[in-house]
């Protein structure tokens, strides 16, 4: 998934309250206490004194209704909510209903391996309330949802085998994440929260301000990016708010997740890391205002913050993964930025800087913004590591990078063809294919010796790849292979809004340790395996499921959902990772469709 952008990194305001004058509080509790007084001293008249002191206090509650109410209409009269209208090629990114209670799956094409684990696959996408994203119209101008935002929906797929052990029961469950700001939305029926991301600047700030006098935030909790474990606890999350417990079996949200209250940051990580050896989380979460990132160490029983420290950056970036090796966290600092001055003066609040710089930090794991080692790179956009280790003086970074970014939304759209892009009309243009906006595996080689840094690509630029995964069992650890989702195509609504929705078509296989003597630029590529779907299909969420007493790095499987576009029809598909290229070992057929999404993982019993 191209990741999320959200304007919820602004600077954390206070709560605000909304109340009426301290006069009028204080009135009507003491003319409630004074009929109180009266009531027990005449108690003939005490029922009626009753009810003109509920009176009172209702009063009073109406009263401190008044200003949200106020602003309420105002809000209503000045800006224009219209939902951004979906294309024939994107319908199935059209948001669905909750089904209620989960349905018993009994149509399966194909076997579930008997070593397959018993768990639950759950992926995590938008699901944008009230039937699309939503655009506003208003004096200000414009502002508009960009195309990875939309409140979260988790899709779980349950595995369960008979107590003898030879046959699978298996049921689908979806649910909404039942956040505070998907809750008061659902209440009021109806979209509340101004569009704070992209659009005119006056609108963007004007939502802000709106957004935050009339909820106490500047953004809406759309908690649609990823779904993590720790300590035996499920998390869903997104970097624009806390993480929300997710109880398994019957996907309701829990409480909020700040580690006992020690962490008080606005956001946190969609992709934390447990760090080999110790189990110990780490964490990160970045802000507008300073300290723009600050990184967290959480102890292996989720009890704990065992360190925090302030990198002391000098701008706020959107920083979307950390690495991880035994010993060090690895930052990537770039130049993706936030910068309200920037919207101020008519700019974009999120806006990929060409000409800054980039670098990666190597930091010890209990360390402080002093002891990183920063090593300078060539500018590039990154959303998502595939995996960090150390290797003699050398910590190796490898993941998926592009010179240019997609987020929150280029002019261009890339299909199986090339590059398209949007002349001044809107109508497609054909050209030639343009590796700035190609995401390929990239590897470096950071000498912590010698300071010095080296880096190459290892896929070439026939596919562009995305939503990497490996076996988690090998986090931070020397591996051998990698997992990820081959582009196919970008979609374009027509338009002053301009909509850039990728779909997946296939799945690849990467021998990190094996080249093919192919050579592009000077660069000697990896072997690589891929896994067609058929015409009109597309996936979303894979992740590597280990067999049950495996004893290699790809003994297992690869599990992803899956939409024929043409039949309007879910599936989920179960791929053998050392017969990565035969057909699915289980097509399983899902009772609903279920929308192209973002991150999965598979949760074992």
């Amino acid at each position: 998934m191209m990741m999320k952008a959200s304007a919820s990194f602004l600077p954390s305001l206070p709560p605000r309250t909304y109340g009426a004058p301290p006069s009028i509080m204080s009135a009507g509790s003491a003319r409630s206490k004074t009929l109180s007084a009266r009531s027990s001293s005449k108690p003939l008249s005490g029922g009626l004194l009753g009810h003109l002191s509920s009176k009172m206090d209702e009063a009073s509650m109406a009263l401190k209704d008044v200003p949200q109410r106020l602003l309420d209409v105002l809000v209503d009269a000045t800006f224009e909510f219209t939902g951004q209208p979906l294309y024939p090629s994107e319908s199935n990114f059209a948001p669905v209903d909750e089904i209620g209670e989960a349905i018993e799956i009994h149509q399966i094409e194909g076997a579930i391996p008997d070593d397959f684990p018993e768990g639950v696959y759950i992926r995590i996408g938008s699901n944008p309330l009230f039937g699309a994203q939503h655009s506003t119209t208003s004096i200000f101008g414009q502002s508009r949802e960009i195309w990875v935002e939309g409140e979260g929906m988790l899709h779980a797929l349950y595995f369960t085998k008979s107590t003898s052990g030879s046959s699978w029961s298996l049921s689908y469950a979806n649910r909404y994440v039942q956040s505070e700001t998907f809750k008061l939305e659902t209440a009021r029926q109806k979209p509340c929260f101004l569009p704070a991301t992209e659009g005119d600047s006056a609108a963007i700030i004007a939502a802000f301000m709106f957004n935050y006098l009339r909820f106490g935030k500047v953004n809406k909790d759309i908690i649609n990016t990823n779904v993590f474990e720790h300590a035996g606890r499920v998390f869903a999350v997104a970097e624009n708010s806390l993480p929300h417990e997710i109880f398994i079996d019957s996907l309701d949200t829990g409480d909020t997740w700040d580690i006992d209250g020690e962490w008080d940051r606005p956001a946190f990580t969609a992709h934390p890391k447990v760090a080999p050896g110790s189990g110990d989380l780490v964490i990160y979460g970045i802000n507008a205002k300073k300290p723009f990132l600050v990184i967290g160490v959480v102890s292996a029983d989720g009890t704990k913050l065992k360190h925090r420290v302030d990198l002391k950056l000098d701008r706020c970036i959107f920083c979307h993964e950390i690495g991880v090796t035994p010993k060090y966290n690895v930052i990537m600092d770039v130049p993706l930025t936030f910068d309200i001055s920037r919207l101020i003066k008519g700019g974009q609040l999120l806006q990929f800087e060409k000409e800054s710089y980039a670098r990666i930090g190597v930091m010890p794991r209990y360390g402080n913004a002093d002891s990183v080692i920063w090593f300078n790179v060539e500018p590039f956009c990154m959303f998502h590591l595939i995996n960090c280790f150390e290797e003699g003086d050398e910590v190796v970074v490898q993941g998926l990078r592009s010179p240019d970014s997609i987020i929150p939304g280029p002019r261009l759209a890339l299909n199986k063809y090339g590059l398209s892009e949007l002349t001044e009309d809107d109508k497609p243009m054909k050209q030639e294919i343009n590796e700035e906006f190609f995401f390929r595996l990239y590897q470096w080689r950071l000498n912590l010796k010698t300071n010095c840094v080296s880096g190459e690509y290892l896929t070439g630029t026939e596919f562009s790849i995305e939503f990497p995964t490996i076996n988690d069992q090998y986090t931070g650890l020397q591996h051998s292979y990698a997992y990820a989702q081959v582009v196919d195509s970008v979609t374009i609504s027509c338009g002053k809004c301009v909509k850039v929705n990728p779909k997946y078509r296939g799945f690849a296989k990467f021998y990190l340790d094996k080249r093919n003597n192919t050579e592009i630029s000077g660069a000697n590529l990896i072997k690589t395996h891929y896994h067609w779907l058929s015409k009109d299909e597309f996936c979303s969420g894979a992740t590597f499921v280990p067999r049950v007493g495996g004893s290699h790095e790809d003994d297992g499987w690869i599990i992803s959902f899956v939409h024929d576009e043409k039949t309007n029809t879910s599936q989920v598909h179960i791929i053998d990772a050392q017969r990565f290229e035969d057909a699915p070992v289980a097509k399983i057929a899902l009772p609903r469709r279920v929308p192209y999404g973002f991150h999965g993982t598979f949760i074992t019993n």
